[in-house]
């Protein structure tokens, strides 16, 4: 079975702005190692983060870019599944890391994230 490893929205951002390399070597072999994933809940946050202006490309043009050069994919989940695992994460109330970590939690999967506050809630979070 091959090893999965999710996304964060900040992580896919970095990956389509080339920043690779200077993500710490966990991550980056993680990522070498593993079929990359996303919730589809990162592509809303994508949207959002393009439709205020925090970044310049749509969600939509960054992740069919990234599943073509990465081979970073959707995770197809059942939903209810997802967000059943997420009544679990009552540690946050963002509704973006709440099933972002849902999604990763279901199997138990590792998720690079430079986020402090899902590295202290998440055992399976990723950076350094």
């Amino acid at each position: 079975m091959e090893r999965l490893v999710y996304c964060d929205t900040h992580i896919v951002v970095g990956l389509y702005a080339n920043e690779l390399p200077s993500f710490p070597r966990p991550a980056i072999r993680l990522l070498e190692q593993s079929q990359s994933l996303i919730s589809p809940i990162v592509s809303l946050e994508l949207e959002y983060l393009y439709e205020i202006g925090k970044i310049k490309t749509d969600a939509e043009k960054m992740c069919n870019e990234l599943e073509k050069t990465i081979g970073l994919k959707i995770c197809d989940k059942d939903f209810k599944e997802v967000v059943h695992e997420s009544l679990r994460q009552s540690w946050t109330r963002d509704p973006f890391d709440r099933i972002i970590v849902a999604q990763a939690s279901l199997t138990k999967a590792s998720l690079i994230t430079k986020d402090e506050f899902i590295h202290r809630h998440y055992k399976h979070a990723v950076w350094e």
